[in-house]
């Protein structure tokens, strides 16, 4: 550097020198004060981490030239002016705290003495848990910049700068949220602009204002309701009066809120004044939709508004409570006429209370029809008498409710409501009755002003209990609705009878014996009832069990809508049940065989209804007595073996197992040894149990008519099966390969023609032994050929090789004479 840039220069650093610098500038770049950093190849940066007054002068950058003709600049200077640092910052405190949906203003006083050229710019910043967020930037050329967080809202107009006189500048933030609370800073820098058009800045200053909390609405709502008589929290009231009631809202930001007030009575509103201005009445009752007296809400001042109700009645009396909920509107100009709700607060209640002198009315019930047993009538009546201040156009309704017998217990079961009417005379019934209603089993009815009846078609057993009807009085308020008034219950009326249990007994009887295979089994069931019902269905049921105390198969079904369902869809020819007679069932077992030997029987049940639309209610169940199948068939004993000749074959060998079936006793026809083929036939199937994982599938089968099935297989083998001779059957694996490996077994079905029926028999189900095949892997035989192969190959080219190269040595090399060396003389040189 240079002080004038003509004088001398002092050396200050050097990027490949290290004692490159002059002793008066040796201890600043030993400490790091200056430096420098190369930015790029063909750029460096020199720093000066403290300005001093004397590093002011002229800064003069030289690079050495290696190149062997001098081209171009080789060195540049720039001149550096220290000034004084006059920057001051002086920012305004905020208030402390803020009402919420107000305005924030944050006045900030930034200051330089004006001896140079520069130029200042003012920063507004928010710390939240220790990170600072900028706000807003103006200057230094009178732009503004805001923070990412804030620009959409300087954009809307929540922001706005002010600036003032004598360098000071105000940042008003529009209608404050609580999330605009936190520590504000105020940033004051100063800027020089460059002769290249750069600004750099030369010294900045940050002084905190102040922590500004945002007070929120809620914390401020007061709401109080108060009536005509501020001492008493209680209003009383005559019929046709009006009714006043005043609510005072109070809050700290009370102009920035926008109110929504309502009136609510009982918890149920009846008028709202929302924010906008727009008054809604919603003065019905819940569940009647009666009307209340014609209610007003008007504002009469600041936070001020008054309820009232002309005409009041019995209906508006009740506990009234003043709902306030608070909204600000978002500030900018985008979201105008946007609001959020700040608060919501409900006052304390004023309970109104409007005197009335209710109707008044005897009740009694009476059974003017009561059942002597199950299936009669039911009528009950229900009478009014002695109604005294009943008001004009009045009229009454009804309820009635049924308590049931109780079934030993200690608790008594609750009522359950049968139907009403009301006093628009709407009939309404509860889901548990709604059948018998609809289908005129069950019915309510008005038959004088004050006499009600309830009437059963036909009782039933769970119609006994008490019955209890409650009468309503409805009068018609000034608005033409109707509304009910009070209502008295009659005292319980108990209805009972004798009743008798249904009884139900079947009686099974043999209508043809099946003495021997193939024959044809019937069997009658009759059914007797009593104290059943008049619609009777029944469900039928065969069953049968193989001895007594066995376990018991359902064979076939009727139900009571006469619908027949088989378990057993493979002897559904076989198998008829037919209804005969309203009592009497018919079952049919054709072609029986051993194993339809033992007992059958009846299971029914019976099932009742009132009308014959209705579902139907299960009455009583019973069994009839067993009848048996019990016949004696000599038919032929049969005996089974498996044979294999090897037990461990080779990979693609075939393997060969023999299952063989032995024949003893008597000819189903001749009655001697049996030798006639045809009246025999074999249902044959053959089983694998894996090695590997031991599961056993079935591999083939063979039906009595020669019919084969075989199941997929993964591997590349097949099977086949073929009978040798009448008795014996033989599987064949072809190709065998090692998941072939296993157990093989097989179960055999005989069947034989009876002797006595001629019909087709099946025999007991017959299982073999097992037998083991063992699948092995032959290595000298897979090796065998490849090795043969290879030797033969490797001889034929070696002998290639050979001819070849005696070939070549005949046809394709000179023949040379040598000439044996003399031993005297010394070698040419050509030889050495």
């Amino acid at each position: 550097m240079s002080k004038d840039g003509k004088g001398k220069t002092i050396r200050i650093i050097s990027t490949f020198d290290s004692a490159y610098s002059d002793s008066s500038y040796s201890k600043r770049v030993a400490s790091g004060d200056i430096s420098v950093v190369r930015l790029q190849d063909n750029e460096v940066e020199l720093k000066i981490a403290e300005v001093k007054p004397q590093d002011a002068g002229f800064y003069i950058c030289r690079t050495p030239s290696t190149d062997s003709v001098i081209s171009g600049n080789y060195f540049a200077q720039v001149q550096l002016t220290v000034i004084p640092n006059t920057l001051k910052v002086s920012p305004q405190t905020p208030p402390a705290a803020v009402p919420e949906g107000s305005d924030l203003t944050l006045s900030c006083n930034v200051t330089r003495e004006l001896n140079y050229p520069t130029y200042l710019s003012v920063t507004w910043l928010v710390k939240k848990g220790g990170t600072s967020e900028e706000i807003l930037t103006f200057g230094p050329q009178g732009e503004v910049v805001t923070g990412s967080k804030f620009s959409r809202r300087y954009a809307d107009g929540g922001l706005r700068l002010v600036p003032g006189r004598g360098g000071t500048f105000e940042l008003v933030i529009s209608r404050v949220t609580t999330s605009d609370q936190g520590t504000y800073e105020c940033n004051g820098t100063e800027w020089t602009h460059e002769s290249g058009g750069t600004w750099t800045k030369i010294v900045e200053a940050t002084k905190e204002m102040g922590t500004v909390s945002v007070t929120p609405t809620s914390h401020s709502l007061i709401v109080s309701a108060s009536s005509s008589s501020p001492s008493s929290s209680s209003l009383m009231l005559s019929p046709g009066n009006t009714l006043t009631l005043l609510c005072n809202v109070l809050a700290d930001n009370l102009p920035a809120l926008s109110l929504e007030v309502s009136w609510l009575a009982d918890g149920r509103e009846i008028i709202t004044l929302d924010h906008s201005g727009l008054l809604i009445s919603n003065a019905s009752s819940n569940g009647t939709q009666a009307k209340r007296g014609e209610a007003s809400l008007v504002k009469t001042g600041s936070g001020e508004y008054r309820l009232g109700v002309r005409g009041v009645s019995g209906e508006d009396g009740g506990v009234y409570t003043c709902r306030v909920r608070a909204f600000i509107e978002k500030g900018g100009r985008s979201t105008r006429g946007r609001w959020h709700m700040a608060a919501e607060k409900t006052s304390s209640p004023v309970t109104v209370k409007v005197s009335e002198i209710k109707p008044n009315f005897t009740l009694s019930l009476a059974a003017s029809a009561k059942p002597q047993k199950t299936g009669e009538p039911l009528e009950l009546s229900c009478d009014v008498s002695k109604i005294s201040h009943l008001p004009p156009g009045g009229r009454l309704g009804v309820s009635w409710e049924h308590i049931s017998l109780p079934d030993g217990g200690t608790n008594a079961p609750p009522p359950k409501l049968i139907g009403s009417l009301d006093g628009y005379g709407n009939l309404v019934s509860d889901s548990a009755y709604k059948d018998r209603m609809d289908s005129g089993a069950l019915g309510l009815s008005r038959v004088a002003p004050n006499r009600f009846r309830l009437r059963f078609l036909r009782a039933q057993k769970i119609d006994m209990g008490q019955y209890v009807c409650t009468v309503s009085a409805w009068s018609v308020s000034s608005q033409g609705d109707v509304v009910k008034a009070v209502e008295y219950k009659s005292s319980p009326l108990t209805v009972q009878w004798d009743t008798k249990s249904p009884t139900l007994k079947i009686l099974a009887k043999s209508i043809r014996k099946a003495s021997v295979g193939g024959a044809t089994f019937e069997m009658s069931c009759t059914v007797f009832t009593e104290n059943v019902g008049d619609w009777i269905g029944y469900a039928v049921y065969i069953q049968s069990q193989e001895t007594v105390g066995g376990s018991v198969k359902t064979l076939m079904s009727l139900s009571p809508d006469n619908v027949v369902q088989h378990t057993d869809p493979n002897r559904r020819d076989n198998l008829v049940l037919s209804k005969t007679t309203p009592e009497e069932f018919l079952f049919r077992l054709a072609g029986v065989q051993l194993s339809d030997r033992g007992y059958y029987w009846c299971n029914v049940t019976a099932f009742t209804k009132q009308q014959p639309e209705q579902s139907w209610t299960t009455a009583n169940h019973s069994e009839s007595n067993k009848i048996p199948i019990n016949f004696q068939e000599n038919g032929p004993s049969f005996s089974i073996a498996i044979h294999s000749d090897v037990s461990s074959v080779y990979p693609w060998d075939t393997a060969k197992m023999e299952c063989s079936l032995g024949v003893s006793g008597s000819s189903p026809k001749s009655g001697t040894a049996h030798t006639q083929t045809e009246d025999l036939a074999y249902a044959v199937r053959w089983f694998f149990t894996r090695l590997r994982d031991g599961q056993t599938s079935q591999v083939v089968s063979v039906d009595r008519f020669g019919l084969t099935t075989k199941k997929s297989r993964n591997s590349s083998s097949d099977v086949s099966v073929e009978r040798r001779d009448a008795n014996t059957y033989i599987l064949n694996i072809f190709r065998t390969q090692d998941s072939d490996t296993g157990e093989y077994y097989c179960m055999v079905t005989p069947w034989y023609k009876s002797a006595s029926s001629g019909l087709w028999t099946q025999a007991g189900e017959l299982t073999s032994g097992k037998v083991f095949l063992s699948v092995r892997m032959a290595v000298w035989e897979s090796l065998k050929l490849p090795l043969l192969y290879g030797a033969a190959a490797s001889l034929g080219v070696g002998l290639f090789s050979v001819l070849l190269g005696l070939i070549c040595a005949q046809c394709c090399c000179r023949s040379i004479v040598h000439t044996p060396r003399s031993r005297n003389k010394l070698m040419d040189l050509e030889m050495d």
